[in-house]
């Protein structure tokens, strides 16, 4: 072999070796992005919407039927980000009338946030509800109050959860002072017939009136009826209430009577 081929060889290989290097290189580029491109960032989390609406036969709040035994639409909006929720919800109302005729309030509206952590298989709720009646006259008394909420929730078995919650307000509704109001809960999953999911649950609390002048209105309320889930957005709830009051409070009258309330839901 001549110097002119061996020089020629050469060079054909250092051309190859600089080729594959180029080409390995521009891979790295093409799969890295261009150099004067900004890096990746990951995807930042965002906070999550959903929405509810609710057709009632009767809206019972803690007993006590809040339009005089009569139907009610209610609904709202919620939104979560992590362990933080925040929400507005609403309700029509019928408080019957005052000394002049005029209605007490015909609507509900309600503000809350909170914070919900769960640790192995209890979830821990602490949050703030606040309460309020814009139509209302307040005749005598300011309806509108805030309660301080701290609850949880444990999966006993993959069927049963149970739940205690604790609510207080320094000043309750129609200013009556200092309530605690606590609650205690049971769900119980029953299984699937016709392919909807049924669940049967039930709930004991007791209303709390701190205040002298009014803890002669202290009261047990409890409820008990099943869920049918119609499809993956509606909910039919069956259920029973009562109190032990007997329609003596001046604050519930009948409107504390046992009853029967079908409600169904749809939430997205």
């Amino acid at each position: 072999m001549n110097y002119s081929t061996l020089t020629r060889g050469m060079a054909v290989a250092a051309a190859s070796l600089f080729l594959g290097a180029g080409a390995a290189q521009a891979g790295d580029l093409f799969d890295r992005g261009s150099m004067k491109d900004a890096p990746l960032v990951a995807e930042r989390e965002r906070p999550t919407f959903s929405a509810n609406v609710a057709l009632t036969t009767d809206y019972v709040f803690r007993g006590i039927s809040q339009t005089e035994q009569n139907p009610a639409i209610q609904g709202g909006f919620d939104m979560t980000y992590r362990s933080f929720y925040a929400g507005v919800w609403a309700s029509n109302l019928d408080f019957g009338g005052d000394a002049n005729g005029n209605d007490i309030a015909n609507i509900e509206i309600d503000v809350y946030a909170g914070f919900k952590r769960k640790w192995r298989k209890t979830e821990f709720d602490l949050g703030v509800i606040y309460y309020a009646y814009p139509s209302a006259e307040d005749a005598g008394a300011e309806l509108d109050y805030v309660e301080f909420k701290w609850a949880s929730t444990t999966e006993l078995t993959d069927r049963i959860t149970f739940g205690t919650a604790t609510f207080y307000s320094p000043d309750y509704t129609g200013e009556t002072g200092d309530v605690i109001t606590s609650e205690g809960t049971i769900s119980i999953a029953l299984g699937e017939v016709r392919g909807m999911k049924t669940s049967f649950s039930a709930l004991l609390g007791y209303v709390d009136f701190l205040d002298d002048q009014f803890e002669g209105n202290s009261y047990t309320y409890w409820n008990a009826g099943v869920e049918v889930a119609l499809s993956d957005k509606f909910t039919l709830d069956l259920r029973y209430w009562d109190t032990d009051n007997d329609g003596n409070d001046p604050f519930a009258g009948t409107n504390s009577d046992e009853r029967f309330v079908a409600t169904i839901s749809s939430s997205w």
